[in-house]
Formats: C-alpha cells, sequence, structure tokens
C-alpha cells in the first residue's frame, strides 16, 4: 500500500454533488469502480470508509454443502483417502 501523506487532502465537489476520491486514499481502501463508500459522522467531523455488505466468505457458504464432517475429515475424504 502506498504511504499516505501527512498533510490533509482535499477534493472539489462538482456541480452534480460528485467528488473525486484522491488517488493514495482509493489505493489505502483499496477502491475499485462500483465500490460504495459509507460516510459515517464523528465528533471532529466524518469519515469515509469502504461500504463492505457481510462478510467476503458469504458467497462460499454451503458450497461443501451440511456435513457432519469436521474440516479435515472432509480434506481426507476429497483426497480420496
Amino acid at each position: 500500500m502506498p504511504d499516505l501523506p501527512h498533510e490533509a487532502l482535499s477534493a472539489t465537489v462538482d456541480s452534480r454533488g460528485r467528488i473525486t476520491i484522491p488517488r493514495a486514499v482509493r489505493a489505502e481502501l483499496s477502491l475499485r469502480p462500483g465500490d460504495r463508500v459509507k460516510f459515517v459522522p464523528e465528533d471532529a467531523g466524518w469519515r469515509i470508509e469502504k461500504d463492505i455488505e457481510g462478510s467476503p466468505f458469504e458467497r462460499w457458504e454451503g458450497i461443501l454443502g451440511r456435513r457432519e464432517q469436521t474440516p479435515d475429515e472432509i480434506v481426507e475424504d476429497m483426497r480420496g483417502r
């Protein structure tokens, strides 16, 4: 990850209310086109953070199906032992 500058970064709001998030901030947050961000109120102002819906592992939930085996037993079965 690139080092963020120690000074504050700024952006200009365009006529449609949009801003361009500075490249260093996008890199730090691993933001890609189409990602969502949320603006979180704090005592001293606002914080921007990447909006992650649910767990990144949710899409893999259930891929092995429901089993009454431990993960080690599942791996052993997959290896044919």
